[in-house]
């Protein structure tokens, strides 16, 4: 049994065409196969359709959420229901093209545990290309783990490495970080992203934000040693400048233009204090995410909430 978790969001322009391709593409796996549409708290008639499929095919299986609980809540409710040996995670936008499947599959049947895609083209406009290609190579000096470049969600598993992951308790899930974590074998497969089929992207510069920051919060220590080091560098600079204040007014010394005796008032203070004020903040908002996912943690809530499944029973 295959099983192909696909997380949609308002995609009725094209969740009919991606059905008819994955159908299309299935021969060749010899296998059967299970479609889970994880339907994100859609608005428009994206439920209806998979429904209206999964009525006449029951291979099509529709997990429908209270509300829209993001990309990787509901990818993460998707592999909580897939039953398969082997476990896909793909968008449903086709910009994962189902006929690029099959290589990923004979890879895992190669005794790979995982197979990831990494991209090598996108047909995002350039800003975005621009803004992952930096987001990746941050991401991979800043995390503990080593997290493969330029690689998504679009992957195929065996049914253990995702046991294992739905088995792991944090709420705030990142996903592709998580199936770094878990180790097994792993291989990367280079695929050309298609440009969305239809619709219009579901991640706005503000979904794309927080998804950066939490690859970045949860897989990596580094901000707070930055905010150390920025702290002690800061220190000695300090600490350096009161001696050479104190050597210079002892003295009368004149270095630079500068003279201790001299300076009834320095310009410059408000705006050393300025930036010192300045980078207090910065270092106080990166204590506050990291404080802010411990507080998301201790309350225990759900990830995300079911509120029916089609084609499923209702005991999972």
């Amino acid at each position: 049994m295959i099983s192909i978790v696909i997380p949609a969001y308002n995609e009725e322009d094209g969740i009919a065409e991606l059905y008819r391709r994955i159908v299309e593409a299935a021969p060749p796996w010899q296998d059967d196969f299970e479609i889970l549409i994880v339907d994100d708290g859609s608005r428009d008639r994206t439920v209806e359709i998979c429904e209206k499929i999964g009525s006449v095919d029951t291979r099509l299986k529709v997990i429908s959420l209270s509300r829209n609980f993001g990309h990787q809540a509901a990818v993460s409710a998707g592999l909580m229901h897939a039953k398969g040996n082997i476990v896909i995670v793909m968008d449903a936008d086709l910009q994962d093209p189902p006929e690029e499947l099959l290589p990923f599959i004979q890879k895992i049947r190669e005794g790979w545990d995982v197979v990831y895609a990494i991209r090598t083209k996108r047909k995002e406009n350039l800003l975005k290309r621009v803004s992952y290609w930096a987001y990746y190579r941050m991401l991979k000096r800043l995390a503990i783990l080593d997290i493969p470049l330029d690689s998504g969600d679009f992957c195929v598993m065996r049914g253990e490495v995702v046991d294992t992951m739905n088995r792991l308790p944090e709420r705030n899930r990142f996903v592709r970080g998580l199936r770094s974590w878990v180790g097994f074998r792993q291989t990367g497969m280079a695929y050309e992203r298609e440009a969305r089929f239809a619709g219009e992207p579901k991640y706005n510069f503000r979904k794309l934000l927080k998804l950066a920051s939490d690859g970045i919060f949860n897989f990596s220590y580094r901000p707070l040693h930055l905010i150390m080091s920025m702290g002690l560098a800061l220190a000695a600079a300090c600490v350096f400048g009161a001696v050479f204040v104190v050597v210079g007014y002892v003295t009368n010394l004149t270095l630079f233009g500068f003279n201790p005796r001299n300076a009834t008032g320095w310009t410059s203070l408000i705006f050393t204090v300025l930036l010192l004020s300045a980078v207090n903040l910065v270092c106080m908002g990166i204590l506050g995410e990291y404080i802010g996912r411990l507080f998301e943690e201790v309350k225990h809530r759900p990830t995300w909430i079911v509120k029916r499944r089609f084609n499923l029973p209702d005991d999972i």
